[in-house]
């Protein structure tokens, strides 16, 4: 085994650059993808997987396997609905109770006189070889524990499974240190969303944490699969993934404007009470009209526009909408915002697929055969084609967050 040596300074530098390109990060998605893409980097490890505490649980919240995923993400496989105690009987759980790293030659050869075991189902549902590990807790500076971080199968220069070196275990929780403080700053920036989605929720029993946590989930794998099939480039698409995974969460932030005796009546709204709920779209978007950031902007562009219609004949009608810059219309086609575009096919999805207090959720097929006959009429035809490529990550999503 190698002695521990002190990292060179070049490659502590790089690790701080990677931290101050972290912090430009807001959604809990890129960061946490970015966190594990950077800590198998730098350990040179095969897969990995994120945990988060929640309810003094740790709950399943990210993975990546070069040798089985490759560059086209985890799928379905990224939403599985997984929780671990923190207890000590298996490597993870030890890891989080003890709050020591767990460093691992062979898997399939761990000593019995530990008391953690693994669990080998899900190399025997993927056909996968687990063999080495390094299990790291997340501890922020007062040593409060937000995760867990696990690398499988560090990887030789000839690409083969190897053990991990000292070298690559004292960069890997080196960055975990500083990681663990964004993970921290990113769960913060979603609590704080899902406060105001609550809010909401006062008025309009529809609008949960677990409705917005789908709409905004479905947006990014829509736009994702959508932009891997336009080409566009890796640096483009985890930044718009970033933006739209919060801003999606906002859509109906304006129902907090809207009376709930016409949020929770429990039949069909009269003409007169629909045209009052379609003003929550200009109420949502004057929460967010300042326009300093690009968060902000795409925040206003899906709040406001998310009920257009591809043909046209969505709303708002903008005439009296204070947006000097605005057209005097309801918007169409690609003049509609590629966000609000991507929202409005989330949303309806989710609506249909879930129960109302006017409603029980359609059955899938049903749904689908909606959603394929307003393509072109209601929704971005493109976007459509790419929601039914993907229509079992979809599910898992909806699994994940019932």
């Amino acid at each position: 085994m190698e002695t521990t040596t002190r990292p060179d300074t070049n490659t502590v530098n790089s690790v701080l650059e990677i931290i101050r390109s972290l912090n430009q990060l807001k959604g809990m998605d890129m960061i946490l993808d970015r966190i594990l893409f950077e800590s198998r980097k730098l350990a040179n490890a095969d897969a990995g997987s994120i945990y988060l505490v929640k309810n003094d649980t740790l709950v399943f919240n990210h993975v990546q396997n070069d040798t089985l995923f490759g560059r086209n993400g985890a799928g379905a496989a990224q939403y599985a609905k997984m929780t671990l105690p923190i207890d000590s009987h298996t490597i993870v759980g030890y890891c989080a109770q003890t709050k020591q790293t767990v460093s691992i030659d062979d898997a399939y050869q761990i000593p019995a006189t530990v008391p953690y075991s693994f669990n080998p189902s899900f190399d025997e549902e993927n056909n996968y070889h687990t063999a080495s590990s390094l299990t790291i807790p997340l501890l922020t500076s007062n040593d409060s524990l937000v995760g867990v971080i696990q690398l499988i199968n560090a990887q030789n220069e000839q690409g083969q499974t190897s053990v991990f070196s000292e070298r690559s275990k004292t960069m890997a929780c080196l960055f975990a240190n500083s990681a663990s403080m964004i993970i921290e700053h990113g769960i913060l920036n979603r609590e704080t969303i899902l406060r105001m989605v609550k809010m909401a929720s006062l008025h309009d029993p529809k609008e949960t944490g677990a409705h917005v946590q789908r709409v905004s989930a479905f947006s990014v794998e829509i736009y994702q699969r959508w932009a891997k099939k336009k080409g566009l480039p890796d640096s483009e698409i985890n930044h718009f993934r970033d933006l739209i995974s919060l801003a999606a969460m906002t859509h109906d932030a304006g129902k907090v404007g809207i009376s709930d005796i016409i949020l929770k009546k429990p039949a069909r709204l009269t003409k007169d009470e629909f045209n009052i709920i379609k003003k929550h779209t200009t109420f949502g978007a004057e929460l967010f009209n300042s326009t300093s950031t690009e968060l902000d902007k795409m925040t206003h562009e899906v709040t406001l526009h998310h009920h257009q219609k591809w043909n046209g004949t969505g709303y708002p009608n903008l005439t009296n909408f204070p947006d000097k810059n605005s057209p005097n219309q309801a918007l169409a086609g690609k003049d509609i915002p590629l966000a609000a575009r991507i929202v409005a096919l989330a949303d309806v999805f989710d609506a249909l697929s879930s129960s109302r207090c006017y409603k029980e959720p359609w059955e899938k097929e049903k749904v689908y055969n909606l959603i394929q006959k307003e393509s072109g009429e209601h929704f971005d035809p493109e976007l459509v084609q790419a929601f039914f490529e993907i229509t079992d990550v979809l599910c898992a999503i909806q699994e994940k967050f019932q």
